[in-house]
């Protein structure tokens, strides 16, 4: 398969083409953590329903995305890819247009199976056409462009959300997708494995849709039922069950959409828990920081994405250099100390009280800030580049798959987990604070159902005036609470992918059978 120097006319188009398709997917991602609280105002959300409408995309995304880059090695990467961004442009439309919580949510389901197409395509399209001296310098400019935009993300996303417009996050992607289907038509050549005939593992990609799904229906039901209720343990029982239907499945399938013969090369597992592990800290984190300051500190959504303005500069200053001495001298070292470092920053914002609002930011929220986009800048282009080369190019659309689906599975499952213990940790909170309050049964029962809104909880009307203040109060300190809880465990996530890129990654990976 010819490829091409990443300084050529051919490599700038497919550079160009894949960031703008991939930023349209990361953009949609972390603006959304910011426009969550307009959302769930205008659309009359509950906690669990903001939990179901960032899950019900990343579902579909988890579920379906190692088809994606399997569909793009046998059929085209090109023409998968550009089905994606398709599919992912009217998913985004319709997102724009829902009037209702069950049909965005029913139409980020359509978002997800357009990425799922879409995400793996990018990387797929840079392994297999970028000669492989300049590999790690491309993925590396990916890298760096992509996260630039991502994190531009918050910013646009606050922006639109303080002038009420909240639903351009997802029609913004419409113009972006059909530039990048116009530059993939006219400017990129098809590329695909012409000796790889093999059929498509459908029956892996609904047992792993449905596991992941009850998985994490079971825990966002955790707060409202009990564990012990059917539909809480039942969900997740059926759930594991499926999860493990799905690994026979791939044992056992001669075309299976998750090779596990790719896991024997220990650089390949260990870059690919250690995204599970990082990514999963991270998202909840960020997540949870986002509702932070604008439900708790009093942060405009605009203010609130400017926040994340630090971790951008580094990510543009650092890691594409990052991606190059990866090149040169193995990607160990900065999975190592990449992760721990981050893995620190989100420590340190665990630590974070009530604040004075935007006015106290630089000796409150933007330390920790600082240190997590350090340690992420120094880990996102030698992770990529660690598991797209530990595999063959007649696997890259395969590999790219599996890490993005460790992205996003550990993304549901760090919502439906973390979204559980949030509402868990702020009841706790909350009845502690209540117990010095004199208040009725009533009353006190009306305070508590507001936990699951975590917060955006609003006092129940009954309430006198005088214990109004001192049960906004009261909100306020249980989410902070479970704010720190959550971080916390977000930044042992970190540490533990650390963890695994000290046990498994090696700077000269042997690639396995056919991998």
């Amino acid at each position: 398969m010819a490829t091409v120097a990443l300084r050529s006319t051919a490599g700038k188009w497919i550079m160009v083409s894949t960031i703008l398709a991939s930023a349209m997917a990361f953009i949609d991602a972390t603006a959304l953590n910011v426009v969550l609280p307009s959302l769930q105002q205008s659309l009359k959300a509950t906690g669990a329903d903001l939990f179901w409408i960032l899950n019900a995309y990343l579902l579909m995304l988890a579920s379906l995305i190692l088809i994606g880059g399997t569909m793009g090695d046998k059929l085209g990467r090109k023409k998968i890819f550009m089905a994606g961004i398709f599919i992912f442009i009217l998913g985004s439309a319709a997102c724009g247009i829902a009037s209702s919580v069950l049909l965005l949510v029913v139409f980020r389901v359509l978002q997800g199976i357009g990425g799922a197409l879409m995400i793996p395509g990018s990387l797929s399209l840079i392994s297999s056409s970028i000669n492989a001296k300049e590999r790690g310098k491309a993925i590396g400019t990916w890298s760096a462009f992509t996260t630039v935009v991502t994190m531009g993300g918050p910013i646009l996303g606050g922006a639109l959300a303080d002038a009420g417009l909240w639903r351009y996050i997802f029609f913004i992607n419409v113009p972006i997708g059909i530039a990048a289907l116009l530059m993939l038509g006219f400017k990129v050549k098809e590329i695909k494995d012409e000796d790889n005939k093999a059929g498509l593992d459908f029956s892996g990609a609904i047992t792993i849709a449905l596991g992941l799904a009850l998985i994490t229906f079971g825990f966002l039901r955790v707060p409202t039922v009990g564990l012990y209720n059917i539909q809480a343990y039942g969900s997740l029982a059926l759930g594991v069950l499926f999860l493990i239907v799905f690994i026979i499945i791939e044992i056992k399938s001669t075309n299976p959409m998750m090779p596990l013969k790719l896991f024997a090369n220990a650089t390949f597992s260990g870059a690919n828990l250690l995204t599970f592990f990082l990514y999963a800290g991270l998202g909840a984190g960020m997540l949870f920081l986002s509702l932070n300051l604008v439900q708790v500190q009093g942060y405009s959504q605009l203010q609130s994405g400017l926040t994340f303005l630090p971790f951008t500069v580094l990510m543009i200053t650092i890691a594409r250099f990052a991606g190059s001495l990866a090149d040169k001298h193995g990607p160990r070292l900065f999975l190592v100390c990449g992760p721990a470092i981050a893995g620190a920053g989100l420590l340190i914002l665990s630590f974070v009280k009530q604040t004075g609002g935007p006015a106290d930011y630089w000796t409150t929220f933007f330390p920790g800030v600082l240190v997590l986009g350090l340690g992420m800048s120094f880990t996102v282009a030698p992770l990529t580049a660690a598991v797209m080369g530990s595999v063959s190019d007649h696997f890259s659309g395969t590999a790219s798959g599996i890490n993005n689906a460790m992205t996003r599975i550990s993304g549901v499952f760090a919502n439906a987990i973390f979204g559980a213990l949030a509402v868990l940790f702020f009841s706790g909170a909350l009845q502690q604070q209540l117990k010095a309050i004199p208040l009725d049964v009533k009353d006190k029962q009306l305070i508590m159902q507001q936990a699951t809104n975590l917060g955006n909880a609003k006092v129940p009307v009954s309430v006198s005036t005088t214990n109004k203040r001192i049960i906004e109060k009261a909100y306020h300190a249980g989410f902070i609470n479970a704010y720190a809880g959550i971080m916390r465990i977000s930044a042992a996530l970190g540490f533990l992918g650390a963890l695994m890129a000290l046990i498994f990654i090696r700077n000269k990976a042997v690639k396995g059978l056919d991998g």
